[in-house]
Parts: C-alpha cells; sequence; structure tokens
C-alpha cells in the first residue's frame, strides 16, 4: 500500500536517526519497506499483546519506560493531546468481539423473533375482529388465515383501537419498529461528536448497552393491558441497541490502524487472510532462538523472496493490508455474535415449548435476552480500550468549559453532520456506496419483515415454527460469516465483487416467492411458497447471503470513512441503514392493503434486491482512500478555521476554495 503520513516519514529517514537496536543484528538484505520500518518491532509487538489497563493513558504508560521502549511503545507520533496510540491488542479484540456476543443476541433473538411476536399477541389480547367489533380476536393459531383459497377476505383479521386509528395487530409491531427507528437515527446523529472527540466513545457504548438490556429485561412485568408500555420498552431497546452498535463500528477503524500487522507489514500481503489475527510470536520462543535469530515480527508477512524492494505484478490487485484485516475482523465478530444468538435461539425455543402459557413464555424469554445483554457487557467494559479523540473544536479558546458541555456536543454533532454531509458529496465511492448501502439494509429488513408475515398469515405457521426459521437463518449466518471469506480469495473477488455475489443469491427470494404466480407451478401446490417448509431452505440463504453482507459492507465502508471522522461517518452510515428500514415495510404495508395479499409485495422486493448492484459496481476502494485522506485534512482545516474565528460565511468560502483546489 502506498506510504502516506507519518510512515512515508519514518521511511525516508535516515539511519542515524533511527532508534538503535538493543543487541547487534547481521545486515539484513533489502526487503520491502514496512509502515514502520524505522521502529524495533519485536518489542513493540510483543508489548502491544500483554495484559491490558485501559484506564491507563499512552502517555503515563510511555513515561514509565525508557526511551527505546517508549519509542517502540508507540506505533506513531502522538496527532493530539490524549490520543491512546498503542498498538491494538488480543484483549482489546476480545472486548470489541465480546460486545457482538453480548449484544448481538438482541437482534437475532429479540427483534428478529420473540419482540414482533410479543408485541403481536399483546396486540391481539387487546384487540376485535375487523368484521365483527363485538368479537375479540382468536388466537393466532385458531383461525384462517387470510388470502388462502376459500376464506373470506376479513377472515381472522385483527384490529386494535389507537387514539381513535384502527391498527392491524400484525402491523403493531411494524410501527413500532419504524418509531424507534426515527428514535435511533435522532439519538446516532446527536452522540456522533461526543463519540469522535474527548474521551465519551466508550462511556456512551456501555450507557446505551445497560440501557438497553435492562429495558428488555422489563418486559418480564408487561401484561396485555399495558401492552403499550411494551411497544414504548422496544422502542427504548431498539434504540440502545442501534446507538451501542454505532459506537461499537466506529472501534474497527482504529482497532485495524494501529493492527500490529497494518503497522509492520510489507506493502502487499497476499497470504495475510489465512493468517489469524491474534497469532503472533511468543517472547519465550524467541528468546530461545538467540541473538543470531532474532528478527523483525513483519518477517513471518513477507514473502520468502529475499529481493522483495519490488512488488509482484499479480500483487497490484490485491486488497490493503487494512482492508483484509477489517475484513477479518468484522466477519469474525459477526460470526462470534451470530453463533451467540443461534445458542441463545435455542434455548428460548425450549423454553417456548416447555410453557404452556404462550404470553408467560415468551416475557420470560425476552428476560433472558436482555439478562445475556447485560451481563456479557461487562468483558467488553473491562477489554476495550476508550480509544479517546481530539478535544472538540470551541469557539472561544479561553473558555474550556464551552468545549465540555452536552449543549455543545449536540449543537456540534448537528452542525458536523450537515458539513459531513456536504462534504461527503465530493466522495464519490461513498456516494455511490451509501446509495447501494441504503437500498441493501432497507432490502434486509423488508424481506426479513415480510417473509415473517407471509409465513404467519399466509402459511399459517406457529411461534415455534418461526423461531425455528430464525435458527436456520442464524445458523446460516455463522457459516457465511467464515466462510464468505475463504469464498472470495478462492474466486479471487475484491470486496465489492463479494458484495455482489451475496446480492445475486439474495435475488432468489424474492424470485422463488414469485414463482407462486405461475400456473402450472400454482397447479403443483409446492414451489413458489406455498408450503411452510418451503420458508426453511429460504431462511438458510436469508441467513448465508446477510453473513457476508453485514461483514463485508462495514469493512469496505469502514476502509472508505476519513480518518479521524470514524463516528461521524459511521453514524451516516446507521443513519442510511435504519433510516432506509422505514421505506420498505411502509410500501409493503401499502401494497398489501391496496391488494389484500403479501405475494405482490414480491414484485417490489425483487426490484429492491437488485436495485444496488449497479452501484456497487462503480465502488472503487483504493480511489476511495485517496478521496477520504483528502477530505480528511478539509475537516480538520474546517475545524481549525472554526476554532480561530469561523463566521458561517467564512466556512462556505473555505469549502468553496476546497472544491476549487479538488478540482
Amino acid at each position: 500500500r502506498a506510504l502516506t503520513g507519518p510512515s512515508r516519514n519514518a521511511a525516508l529517514l535516515p539511519q542515524s536517526a533511527m532508534v538503535p537496536r538493543a543487541e547487534p543484528r547481521p545486515i539484513q538484505p533489502p526487503r520491502a519497506l514496512s509502515s514502520n520500518s524505522a521502529k524495533p518491532s519485536f518489542r513493540s509487538y510483543s508489548s502491544s499483546f500483554e495484559a491490558d489497563d485501559e484506564r491507563s493513558s499512552s502517555a503515563s504508560h510511555n513515561s514509565n519506560m525508557g526511551p527505546e521502549a517508549a519509542s517502540a511503545f508507540r506505533d506513531r507520533p502522538s496527532q493530539y493531546a490524549g490520543e491512546d496510540t498503542r498498538l491494538t491488542s488480543r484483549k482489546e479484540l476480545q472486548g470489541w468481539y465480546a460486545y457482538g456476543f453480548a449484544a448481538e443476541v438482541f437482534v437475532i433473538c429479540g427483534m428478529g423473533s420473540f419482540i414482533p411476536i410479543t408485541l403481536e399477541q399483546l396486540a391481539r389480547e387487546n384487540g376485535h375482529l375487523v368484521s365483527d367489533p363485538t368479537k375479540p380476536c382468536p388466537s393466532s393459531s385458531s383461525h384462517t388465515p387470510g388470502g388462502l383459497p376459500g376464506a373470506p377476505k376479513d377472515t381472522g383479521q385483527c384490529v386494535i383501537d389507537v387514539e381513535g386509528l384502527q391498527i392491524n395487530s400484525a402491523s403493531f409491531a411494524m410501527y413500532t419498529f419504524s418509531l424507534s427507528v426515527l428514535f435511533q437515527a435522532i439519538l446516532v446523529v446527536s452522540i456522533s461528536c461526543a463519540a469522535d472527540h474527548g474521551n465519551y466513545r466508550k462511556r456512551l457504548l456501555l450507557f446505551f448497552a445497560f440501557a438497553g438490556a435492562i429495558s428488555t429485561m422489563l418486559f418480564l412485568a408487561i401484561v396485555p393491558k399495558v401492552y403499550l408500555l411494551g411497544a414504548l420498552l422496544a422502542m427504548i431497546s431498539n434504540t440502545c441497541f442501534g446507538a451501542s452498535f454505532v459506537l461499537l463500528n466506529s472501534f474497527l477503524p482504529l482497532l485495524v490502524r494501529h493492527h500490529p500487522k497494518a503497522q509492520y507489514s510489507p506493502q502487499h500481503t497476499p497470504d495475510l487472510p489465512s493468517i489469524m489475527i491474534g497469532d503472533e510470536p511468543s517472547e519465550e520462543s524467541l528468546d530461545d532462538e538467540g541473538p543470531r535469530t532474532r528478527v523483525d515480527s513483519t518477517a513471518a508477512l513477507l514473502p520468502p523472496d529475499p529481493d522483495t524492494t519490488q512488488p509482484k505484478p499479480a500483487a497490484k490487485n490485491l486488497p490493503s493490508v487494512e482492508l483484509q484485516l477489517s475484513t477479518q475482523i468484522s466477519s469474525s465478530g459477526i460470526g462470534i455474535g451470530y453463533s451467540a444468538g443461534l445458542f441463545l435461539q435455542c434455548v428460548c425455543i425450549v423454553i417456548v415449548f416447555a410453557l404452556k402459557d404462550i404470553m408467560l413464555s415468551l416475557r420470560i424469554v425476552l428476560f433472558i435476552i436482555g439478562a445475556w445483554w447485560f451481563i456479557f457487557t461487562f468483558p467488553a467494559a473491562m477489554w476495550l480500550r476508550p480509544r479517546p479523540g481530539p478535544p472538540l473544536p470551541s469557539g472561544d479558546p479561553n473558555d474550556p468549559k464551552a468545549t465540555r458541555t452536552w449543549l455543545a456536543y449536540f449543537t456540534y454533532s448537528w452542525s458536523s453532520l450537515w458539513r459531513t454531509v456536504k462534504l461527503a458529496r465530493r466522495l464519490r465511492d461513498i456516494t455511490l456506496f451509501l446509495a447501494a448501502w441504503f437500498l441493501i439494509s432497507d432490502a434486509i429488513a423488508t424481506v426479513s419483515g415480510t417473509a415473517v408475515l407471509y409465513a404467519k398469515t399466509q402459511l399459517d405457521m406457529k411461534p415455534a415454527a418461526l423461531g425455528l426459521i430464525n435458527v436456520i437463518a442464524t445458523t446460516a449466518g455463522v457459516i457465511g460469516a467464515f466462510t464468505w471469506a475463504a469464498i472470495s480469495r478462492m474466486l479471487g473477488l475484491r470486496p465489492h465483487q463479494t458484495i455482489l455475489a451475496c446480492i445475486c443469491i439474495f435475488e432468489i427470494i424474492p424470485l422463488y416467492g414469485l414463482l407462486g404466480y405461475l400456473p402450472f407451478v400454482k397447479n403443483w401446490g409446492v414451489i413458489g411458497l406455498q408450503q411452510p417448509w418451503e420458508m426453511y431452505p429460504l431462511g438458510f440463504v436469508y441467513g448465508f447471503v446477510l453473513g457476508g453482507l453485514s461483514s463485508y459492507c462495514r469493512s469496505l465502508y469502514g476502509e472508505l470513512i476519513p480518518p479521524g471522522s470514524e463516528a461521524a461517518f459511521y453514524a451516516l452510515y446507521a443513519i442510511t441503514d435504519k433510516g432506509s428500514s422505514i421505506f420498505g415495510p411502509a410500501i409493503v404495508g401499502a401494497i398489501v392493503d391496496r391488494t389484500g395479499e403479501i405475494r405482490p409485495a414480491f414484485w417490489f422486493l425483487a426490484v429492491l434486491v437488485g436495485l444496488p448492484a449497479p452501484l456497487l459496481w462503480f465502488v472503487n476502494v483504493d480511489r476511495g482512500k485517496e478521496e477520504g485522506a483528502k477530505l480528511a485534512e478539509v475537516i480538520e482545516g474546517f475545524n481549525v478555521h472554526e476554532s480561530a474565528e469561523g463566521s458561517s460565511g467564512e466556512d462556505q468560502a473555505l469549502l468553496a476554495s476546497d472544491e476549487e483546489a479538488a478540482g
């Protein structure tokens, strides 16, 4: 990868400026420059994987070390006061994985299965038949599903009256989800600045984690008479989950940037994906080898040919080391989270089967989900480093309190978002990716919700059967998260091409549903989603695709983000993700209301799934990284300008001059 910033400076330093080795070494043959070849990488590599104390700052740690150790301790010079330049440690990675293990169960078991079922059941026990307001709604398993041959159009349709409005009991959960998405988007924007600046990134993550977990556990106290309180808890928990994951995602570029294999690696590393992230030589084994065999920790990453000063032509099309690391870490995180969700989903299904009272079993299950989220957040709290950002720019540099007030953070977050959106228009690849991600995330949420609704109403599948679909999808997600990287390497696919492959497979789901319109398929009575068992293989396809999309989209986007603006751009990522989820379900609902059936919505889903493909085809990661680096300089210029005097007109003039310079 091209040498930039501190890496380039390190590579150009004269030999006399380098830190001397602690012991004599034979002259090494020439080789490709690593990003920090001027530093004794063995000591820094080992020290970075020692036990962490995230409360200790880099400065305090360095003060207790000698000059040589202190130089090895930092991967690059500190760019601002309080910056943590320590290399990413194994425990820090484990802390990042731990929160995915804790919180992913909420979206898989909670929002993906039992919260919608619980909300629908709460609404049903308070509703009435649309055909006869005097008759209460029957249980979901005692009516003939609408849309089947010979069934009246409104048979079994259950509605509730909320402030004079009649809402379908199945739509109650969808509206609750839409409102939580709205609140989530507002919250994510408001906290983005506090995550990027100061020492709030980890604190906010833990606050929203515990708040969401407690809200989920409180479902244990919800009874049908207070069904609106259940909707409120669902909105709070989903909003907190989304906010916490935005903060978690903002750690990913920092973990990759400070990872030893990104700091001490050759320009091209074709075999990096086959190397475990946490693997590193132990001090004992290296000490036993003696002075002659003690070499840089990057030696294992170098090609066997001693003359590696010129990269091989084949490596020209390889992804960067950072992108490979980001993809691998992200895939592992998704797989770990899915594994936790799979295990807990099986436990929850057993509980639902064991208890005869459906409502009680659902409440107990949600309490267990919240307790899991709460308990397993503690390892993340202990192991994940805060990684503080630069101080908040202040209009009055003589007033230090002005940079610490929450009002200042709130105001700066929204103004920063608006500025980020304006500047992001100059990033061609981020614009293309966000447009594609808007459609992909909308398709993911809409296909999932439509499939569950179709299975429950058209195929009359019971909650336990719906839970089994989720188990299959989650299992496939684990497989997909761990195997898409191997598939990509085997076929020689770049990350955006892997996402395109996922989209092509994803398209199978709506097209399969449309097969039911073919007369000869309809006469068969099977294929085209005419039998309940057909939902299971489609659930596997959905999960397998989602495992690849989740990891590759997140890591690809992380490579395009301008350095120093991780939380702000991941806020934009989350707003694009969650904000899009409002439109797809609403359009499907309108189609269902107009036609009285769900199957026509598969036409819309087929278009929605396919639309992102042409946008992703034109994404160029290398070009996007270069544009992101330039944008980071522009953003820094704005911050300095605002700190000095910064009027609105001057900001516009500065932006205009930057645009002219970029042009």
